[in-house]
């Protein structure tokens, strides 16, 4: 009897959270022991496939590639076999994206500096060190706790907004999403919200 590994299947290169991540599932019949290896290309460097150092040999069906490629605009794909023992799987290759034209956003995580008259809101962005700088924008939900009516505010990342208190009462929430302009206009999901008790004294 020949045996021979099944490689895997359903593999995708796929953007959740600012990340670039190539998925797949294990083959048919595959054995409890078997483990993974990633290469990649970019279009940049099409000769050669490239080892992913940290998806050598592992046993998870999934690998972090957001890093790999030289930049953002250029499109890449990678490629992923199954082992076990002294049997390889065939490689299996994904489709080529760009980071730029695929990414799907996290929503940024809100820092609230609740002072006496005012609230402070600034938005953090949860990027991999590579695209650090990627220009986003926030957009901000603020309403009072209870109330359906939101006020809207806009601004880019390093924007901080601030909302006089003075005459708000009761409890305040705040929740946001990120906003990316690449080929299209790109929305996160809004963040969880946060919500604040004012505290006025009379």
């Amino acid at each position: 009897g020949h045996v021979q590994l099944l490689p895997p299947q359903h593999v995708t290169l796929l953007s959740k959270d600012f990340e670039m991540i190539l998925t797949w599932s294990p083959g048919e019949g595959s054995p409890p022991d078997v483990t993974y290896t990633v290469r990649y290309k970019s279009q940049d460097h099409m000769d050669k496939w490239i080892k992913v150092p940290h998806c050598k040999d592992i046993p998870r069906t999934s690998c972090i590639l957001t890093c790999m490629f030289s930049n953002i605009y250029i499109k890449g794909r990678a490629q992923v076999k199954a082992v076990s023992g002294q049997l390889q799987s065939p490689w299996v290759k994904s489709q080529f994206k760009d980071y730029f034209s695929k990414v799907e956003l996290a929503p940024p995580v809100l820092i609230l500096n609740v002072k006496e008259k005012l609230i402070q809101v600034n938005a953090s962005f949860p990027l991999p060190t590579c695209v650090e700088n990627l220009s986003l924008k926030y957009e901000l939900n603020h309403w009072e706790a209870g109330s359906e009516d939101k006020k809207k505010y806009e601004g880019y990342r390093k924007d901080s907004v601030t909302i006089d208190t003075t005459a708000l009462g009761n409890t305040h929430c705040f929740s946001a999403r990120s906003i990316y302009e690449s080929i299209d206009l790109k929305h996160s999901k809004f963040s969880q919200p946060v919500c604040v008790p004012l505290n006025h004294r009379g």
